[in-house]
């Protein structure tokens, strides 16, 4: 019987994690806070979950390992070097681990993600099967080096490289590669491409294998930009050991509770999409539609600890976003409710903006009204092409920044329109006139609109 590998992804985090198993017993790597769906996966499967490694203490999110170790009664591995507050099984370079009678794991030091980073080499009847890389050696690229601060950052990039040639000399070209992170994880040094590759394959592409090491170590760090500002609360939470997660649904407010959570500070957050939000929504409410990186940007953008209330038009809604939200250690929303926006108004007037496209603006400009345009995007994504004359405030920096932003009013955009979206509805929470353009980039040109780049600027003489 041949060993099965199943990726679960996690979208909205941008990470996978993985069960392996031989038909019997499986093994489970990284897994998310919402642990119920390895479950799942493994019952449909008929096997039985023996082993829960964890390649790091984790960044980008809380894991579920501990407690979905101690409900089925498996082996939790970490590095034994991690300070932790729980009970595991500690592993070391070159440690292996035998899961049944025909998987066996290989554990690698990895470091570059983390100091104490592993990959997980896994062989079944003497040959290579896979390695599950965490957040070392990605799809054509590598786990970001500074997370853990700047004083780690040069020691660790370097680290990353040596660990990449180390699973390259060591495993065969043809074992598959299983990285967690690079599925839009900002845990990813680069958005690296594709959905499956082998060590052989990453041999020819992936740059910690192809250059180097002081024009890797150059280039990764040239690359990196900001990441969520909730990661800082992470590595805390996973050393701690993160409890069980409450995915109970909580408790029905009414519109005249919804307005004092508003007035109190806490953040109302509507669920639906840009489109319906702009068309008419509660008054001081923010939005973080489900059909983009919802928790990411709210955790992110929020201030940590902030109560938050979910807006959903069904339950499912809720659900989802909870689900979401425990993800990242948020466990417990203040309050929630369903239906339409004029349930939740209580029969207060709606608010609402204008969404535009890039033709739509550019239209401004040929009949002479001069729009002021906010651009959102990240540091790296203005550097490439950006609006000429346009204001850069990313999206992160927008909260901090507020008295930059005019009257109004202001035209909002960033690659494809979500994070436009979230900007547009915080900016109208404060009041502020704001157009949101629900357009890709890609159209900006061809709209006619005068595009430029940080090196064209530095060209023209001062």
């Amino acid at each position: 019987m041949t060993i099965t590998v199943l990726p679960l992804d996690t979208p909205g985090l941008g990470d996978r994690t993985y069960i392996a198993h031989d038909g019997e017993v499986a093994l489970v790597v990284d897994p998310q806070r919402d642990y119920d769906r390895v479950l799942g996966i493994a019952e449909a499967a008929g096997v039985r979950i023996t082993h829960v490694f964890e390649s790091h203490i984790h960044n980008d999110y809380v894991t579920g390992g501990l407690e979905l170790a101690r409900e089925v009664g498996a082996q939790y591995l970490l590095n034994a070097d991690d300070q932790v507050s729980f009970e595991r099984t500690g592993v070391s370079d070159g440690d292996i681990v035998e899961v049944g009678a025909r998987m066996r794991v290989r554990v690698l030091l990895t470091p570059g993600h983390t100091h104490t980073h592993l990959s997980f080499a896994l062989e079944a009847d003497g040959e290579s099967v896979a390695v599950f890389t965490g957040g070392s050696l990605l799809y054509g690229s590598t786990g970001r080096p500074d997370l853990l601060g700047p004083d780690h950052t040069q020691t660790l990039a370097h680290a990353q490289w040596h660990s990449a040639q180390r699973l390259a000399a060591e495993l065969p070209d043809e074992t598959a590669v299983y990285p967690t992170h690079g599925f839009g994880s900002f845990c990813s040094a680069t958005q690296s491409g594709g959905t499956a590759s082998t060590i052989g394959q990453e041999k020819l592409a992936n740059p910690a294998l192809t250059t180097d090491e002081s024009r890797y170590v150059e280039d990764l760090l040239a690359g990196l930009d900001a990441y969520p500002a909730y990661y800082a609360h992470m590595g805390a939470a996973n050393s701690a050991g993160p409890g069980e997660a409450d995915l109970s649904l909580p408790t029905e407010a009414d519109p005249a509770e919804l307005r004092r959570r508003i007035e109190a500070g806490e953040w109302v957050v509507d669920l639906r999409n840009r489109t319906a939000f702009a068309a008419g929504h509660v008054g001081g409410t923010v939005n973080f539609g489900l059909d983009g990186q919802f928790v990411t940007y709210l955790a992110w953008l929020m201030p940590w600890g902030t109560p938050v209330t979910l807006l959903g038009e069904t339950a499912e809604d809720v659900a989802e976003a909870q689900r979401e939200l425990v993800r990242v250690g948020i466990d417990r929303p203040a309050a929630m409710a369903t239906g339409t926006v004029e349930d939740w108004s209580g029969g207060e007037p709606l608010r609402a903006y204008r969404t535009a496209t890039f033709a739509d603006l550019a239209a401004e400009f040929t009949a002479g009204r001069s729009p002021l345009v906010l651009d959102v995007r990240r540091n790296q994504e203005r550097a490439e092409r950006h609006i000429a004359g346009s204001l850069h405030i990313p999206i992160h920096e927008v909260l901090e920044r507020l008295d930059e932003v005019p009257a109004g009013p202001v035209w909002v955009h960033c690659a494809g329109g979500y994070r436009a979206g979230v900007v547009a509805a915080l900016l109208d929470a404060h009041g502020i006139d704001v157009v949101a353009i629900d357009d890709s980039f890609d159209n900006a040109g061809p709209a006619g609109l005068y595009l430029t780049t940080d090196a064209i600027k530095q060209e023209i003489p001062a």
